[in-house]
């Protein structure tokens, strides 16, 4: 039996999300005698040179796929497509790389994942129950080099424009909770009449709850990945959503689209849409 050699290249492995996608992944792997999966991650959300690296390091191994999801959608370009020139099989999951220097370098790699741009307006949605034209809102962002948190950021930006809200600030917090209790305390601070916030992450929110808990002033909050940490924060109603794009799930079909690539029967392009559910207290 011929036996893939994969690796899945992810974010950092602090994150409950990705913590989760490891897990998943691994346990898939467990199923299948035919996959060899190495696992690697970054130490923060932010390290884009180790992750270069990581996926450098699995090319020079000569694995069969590497399955990636890129902090930085520009920068991980050229190792992604250093891979695919090596003979390597690249899927990119959850983070769309770059399609303008993809097309640029004439390679072709698949995209297993969310439509973050919809699911963003879902959740941002649910404010709508909660706040009233010309309320002052802020939205905590991710990264500016991520093509998701740029689709998370245009979702909740739609539901800003259609509700006449007053957009007072948006500022990116690196998907990290410890960076995002200090933007909200910032911003809190600067416009003490904030009537709503919206998260690029659960991460994120969690640092903006803990910020809240500070002064005990609770406002209308949405989030995105439905981490396990949230869900007593959804059952008091201090989240009042989040979103599920099913993290686990979606690196299976990363590794089984993998797979295919290296059997020939999957095309190395093309966008392959992968679910996501709004999460409330009901």
């Amino acid at each position: 039996m011929k036996t893939y050699h994969i690796g899945l290249v992810m974010k950092s492995l602090q994150a409950d999300f990705f913590k989760a996608m490891q897990s998943g992944a691994v346990d898939y792997a467990a199923t299948r005698p035919d996959i060899n999966l190495t696992c690697v991650g970054t130490d923060t959300q932010t390290a884009v040179a180790e992750q270069i690296q990581l996926v450098r390091s699995l090319t020079a191994r000569g694995v069969d796929a590497i399955v990636l999801v890129p902090i930085d959608s520009r920068a991980l370009v050229a190792p992604a497509i250093e891979a695919v020139r090596a003979g390597i099989k690249v899927v990119n999951i959850d983070i769309k790389l770059d399609d303008d220097l993809l097309a640029d370098a004439g390679v072709g790699i698949p995209f297993v994942g969310p439509d973050n741009l919809a699911a963003s307006y879902a959740v941002s949605s649910l404010m709508k129950n909660h706040l009233h034209a010309g309320d002052e809102v802020a939205i905590i962002e991710g990264p500016a080099t991520a093509d998701n948190a740029r689709q998370r950021k245009d979702g909740a930006m739609q539901v800003i424009t259609e509700c006449g809200y007053n957009l007072v600030a948006s500022e990116s917090a690196n998907w990290e909770t410890p960076d995002a209790y200090n933007v909200y305390r910032r911003i809190w601070q600067q416009h003490p009449e904030l009537h709503g916030v919206f998260c690029g992450n659960d991460a994120m929110a969690l640092g903006v709850l803990r910020a809240m808990e500070e002064t005990d002033c609770y406002l209308p909050l949405t989030g995105f990945d439905n981490d396990a940490v949230m869900r007593p924060y959804l059952n008091s109603g201090r989240l009042i959503g989040t979103v599920d794009i099913f993290c686990s799930r979606m690196a299976v079909m990363g590794i089984d689209y993998a797979v295919e690539l290296i059997g020939g029967t999957a095309s190395a392009t093309g966008i392959h849409a992968t679910p996501y559910q709004l999460v409330t207290k009901k």
